[in-house]
């Protein structure tokens, strides 16, 4: 019988890597096993892994030489970055260009580097419609991923670029689900004007990678766009009514407004927003669910997701 083969999942206790390491271990004949790589193994979730039958390792994905130890042995690997951890772009980039380093050095055959567009390449930095920040991008938790593609392939590391999309779990954890008004009535409120919102369930990312693991190196160099469903603001809104058993309203406010919240990341995510609503017919029409679904058959739309995350959504 075949040794199976070990994926190194980096951020394995959370949303995407955590969706990784679950779909290795719900398949024990897929040929493949999981190392989880956290950056503390005593944690309730990495132990909680561990007795799942993952492979548990502590990793400082700051320090090189500990992405590179981690990685040893490791047929494939599987890198994201924690942006909102640190809102710093360059801190971003120099922990994607050590994953690429460590993963050229311990041999890797397959990486899936999570990604998303630099969305410079359609708004440059000196074009006003939005506002520039931090002096070198426009959508900073976008541009810095995008910009750093290039260096898993420098490195000659044979890597898949999967392009994820806005979590509808941010409804859970980030306060975008509706709010509560003073007169009690919920309302949805997005700066996406009339256009689409592609949306997918967090856990489904990393079942998706899994199913490109298996796909295998056929898809080194290729780049995967992904959602679960395609959806305008009064769509998911509707969704909203019928799962939570009241209405629900939508309202669509200008990026500029989202921008002006003030909240960490507010201007950030208000240019992120436009992007989706100024270049909708792009972003959505290059996230083919048909062919997500070839590597997840099981991916969920927004009203499946809704059915079993609804209770978890705190109404303001």
């Amino acid at each position: 019988m075949t040794e199976p083969r070990t994926i190194a999942v980096v951020g394995a206790t959370g949303a995407q890597g955590g969706g990784l390491v679950r779909a290795i271990l719900a398949d024990p004949d897929g040929g493949f096993r999981a190392r989880a790589l956290t950056r503390d193994p005593s944690s309730e979730a990495a132990q909680a892994l561990a007795a799942a039958g993952a492979e548990v390792v502590a990793v400082d994905v700051d320090d090189e030489a500990s992405v590179r130890a981690a990685l040893e042995g490791a047929y494939g690997a599987y890198f994201v970055t924690f942006f909102w951890d640190h809102f710093s772009p360059d801190r971003e980039k120099a922990e994607v260009a050590a994953f690429a380093r460590a993963a050229q050095g311990a041999g890797v055959q397959h990486a899936i580097w999570s990604t998303l567009e630099d969305t410079r390449t359609w708004v440059p930095l000196d074009d006003d419609r939005m506002p520039t920040l931090q002096e070198r991008y426009k959508v900073p938790h976008f541009d810095a991923k995008g910009e750093s593609n290039h260096l898993f392939t420098d490195a000659g590391v044979p890597t898949t670029f999967l392009q994820t999309t806005f979590y509808w779990d941010n409804m859970i954890y980030f306060g975008m689900g509706p709010q509560r008004g003073e007169d009690g009535a919920l309302t949805l409120t997005l700066p996406i004007g009339e256009a689409k919102l592609s949306g997918i369930s967090a856990d489904d990312i990393g079942a998706v990678a899994y199913g490109i693991f298996r796909e295998g190196p056929s898809l080194t160099g290729a780049t995967v766009s992904i959602a679960g469903e395609h959806l305008t603001g009064e769509e998911m809104a509707a969704a909203l009514s019928d799962a939570l058993g009241e209405p629900v309203g939508f309202v669509a406010i200008e990026p500029e407004v989202y921008r002006g919240l003030g909240f960490p990341g507010s201007d950030d995510l208000g240019n992120m927003f436009q992007f989706y609503r100024d270049f909708n017919d792009y972003f959505v029409g290059a996230r083919d669910l048909d062919q997500v679904r070839q590597y997840h058959p099981g991916l969920k739309d927004f009203g499946t997701w809704l059915d079993i995350n609804k209770d978890r959504i705190p109404l303001g």
